[in-house]
């Protein structure tokens, strides 16, 4: 299943549902007008439109995730370096640290998951 990148609001809308999952979708139209000033229309147009895109699930009017936040950005992560670097995660950190120095603490988290990645490998 290919999810395609959300919008600014769809985002906001989503990091609603990932903190606040499962709850019902009288519950979410609650909270979206608090958080985000939304109508009911509105609240019910988007959460209709992420469950097409297999972000959600509507089901006997209890929402939650099809796909975890985590997972969500992991994917948009990935396309992120296939479309920009030509998948290279290499060129990537190449061109991220071009403008940004590491901290020591950054470097050892860095290794330490390099080290997991060629133990898994083994």
């Amino acid at each position: 299943m290919e999810i395609t990148k959300l919008g600014v609001v769809e985002t906001r809308f989503a990091e609603l549902i990932w903190e606040n999952e499962p709850l019902s979708s009288t519950q979410l139209v609650r909270i979206c007008q608090k958080e985000l000033l939304w109508k009911k229309p509105t609240t019910y147009t988007v959460l209709r439109k992420l469950c097409e895109r297999g972000l959600f699930q509507n089901q006997s009017s209890i929402v939650t995730s099809r796909i975890s936040r985590d997972e969500y950005y992991a994917r948009q992560c990935e396309q992120f370096v296939a479309d920009t670097f030509e998948g290279s995660l290499p060129a990537f950190f190449a061109a991220f640290t071009t403008r940004k120095q590491l901290s020591p603490a950054e470097v050892e988290q860095l290794q330490q998951m390099i080290d997991r990645c060629r133990e898994e490998n083994r």
